[in-house]
Order: C-alpha cells, then structure tokens, then sequence
C-alpha cells in the first residue's frame, strides 16, 4: 500500500488479503479480509447513525476492499475493526464498536449464520490463501462527482445497501454499484481529509471543522426520515501507532 502521503497510484488500489472458504448449513462461503490489521479504521454503532473513522493509509486499503467487493460477486469481504485501538475522543460515551462485512446480494447470506463463519475462519481449520489483490483505477468513480439516487426505482435498487446487525457487525449487503459508490466517498475522505487537518482549525468529530462524507441512506421512503441512519466517514490523523 502507498505511504500515507502518497498522491493516489495505481499502486495504491493493491491490499494484501486472506482468502478462506468454509462451510455452514450445507453451504461454502468464501470469505475475503485484510492480511493486516486495520489499526487506523474504526466502525462504531451510535444512537442514530453508524460512524467509521480512517486515516490516509488504513482508508486507502478499505476502500479498496469495498472496490474489490464490487469484483467479488461470491465472496464476502470482511474486514475486522471491533478491535481497533480507540479513536482519542470517540468510543467513550456510548458508541458500540463494530466489524464490516460485505455482503454480494448473490451470496444470499442469512445475517444469522455470519457469527458461525466468524468463528470457523478463527478456528484455523479453514485453509488460509495469502494474495495481493489489485484493482482497476478505472473502478473507482470520480471522487468530486454529485452521488444521487436514480429516479427510475429499478436503477435506484443497484444504488442501495440493506443493512443488518449480528454478531456485533454491521453487514451491508448490495450490488457492485453500491460498493463503489461507497468506495469513491471513502477514498474522498483519504484525499481531502490530510490538508485540512495540517491546518490549525481541524477539530475530530466537530461539525464543519472536519471532512467527512456521508454513505447512503438504507434504500427508505426519503419522507420517513424517523428510520434514517446514516453510515458517515470521518478523516481521523492517525491515531495508532
């Protein structure tokens, strides 16, 4: 992966991953995540919306997983960050860490069996493949392009994320349009969020003093906002070392 002050390469769309496949009900499932740990990317669960923090480097790397998710109509990519160090400021008043997996809408999976392959793929039965992964620039939308949901409610459908919590995990299942879009607003967080933090008025987590992006609503009726919540990206400077 580029260093962390790196201008985006083509290099910088590579992650090293794990592969393993296990089997569950009768049914495999191949599972993508990280070969390292995500030490600067964090997932928490608050009252209203869900928020995930990342630096440059550790943003790259997820948003080229959530890419590689869009190539991998029969894989899950899982990517652990319930264990992540703490953000400073974060994580203390409530908010419930959390892990992410991706989930093809062809994988059809039952969000109830994920606990079962998480604990599989720990065992250390489940074979373990190491690869560098990479992906096409050309697959990651432009990064200053207006994200709307189409008006034709088909088109919308390939646009939108169903959501589910198990296991303490917030599982996103959707199509490859869907993954990219939440890539390109991941990867704008990792080119804008560096200059505005050298400045003296960036301040983590405080409304407009921060950059941050918002990934989609849930696919509801835009007018039942009381359902509304929000998966947001915030630029964090690094915070482990």
């Amino acid at each position: 992966m580029a260093a962390s002050r790196a201008p985006l390469t083509r290099d910088g769309l590579r992650v090293r991953i794990v592969v393993q496949k296990v089997r569950v009900a009768g049914t495999e499932y191949r599972v993508i995540r990280p070969a390292g740990a995500l030490k600067n990317g964090a997932l928490y669960k608050t009252h209203s919306h869900y928020e995930m923090y990342v630096d440059r480097t550790y943003g790259r790397r997820i948003g080229t997983l959530w890419l590689l998710a869009a190539r991998s109509p029969r894989s899950l990519v899982y990517l652990p960050m319930r264990t992540t160090r703490v953000v400073p400021g974060i994580g203390e008043d409530g908010e419930r860490p959390l892990d992410l997996v991706l989930v093809p809408r062809t994988a059809q999976l039952r969000p109830s069996r994920w606990k079962r392959i998480r604990a599989q793929l720990r065992t250390g039965r489940a074979a373990r493949e190491l690869h560098t992964a990479g992906v096409p620039a050309r697959d990651l939308p432009d990064l200053d392009a207006d994200y709307g949901i189409p008006d034709d409610p088909k088109a919308a459908g390939t646009f939108l994320l169903r959501k589910e919590i198990h296991a303490e995990t917030l599982l996103l299942t959707g199509g490859a349009a869907a993954f990219r879009e939440g890539a390109k607003e991941i990867f704008a967080v990792t080119k804008y969020g560096p200059p505005a933090a050298a400045t003296g008025l960036y301040i983590s987590g405080a409304c407009n003093y921060h950059v941050c992006r918002p990934v989609y609503d849930w696919g509801l009726d835009p007018q039942n906002m009381r359902q509304w919540e929000q998966l947001h990206v915030e630029f964090c400077p690094q915070w482990a070392r």
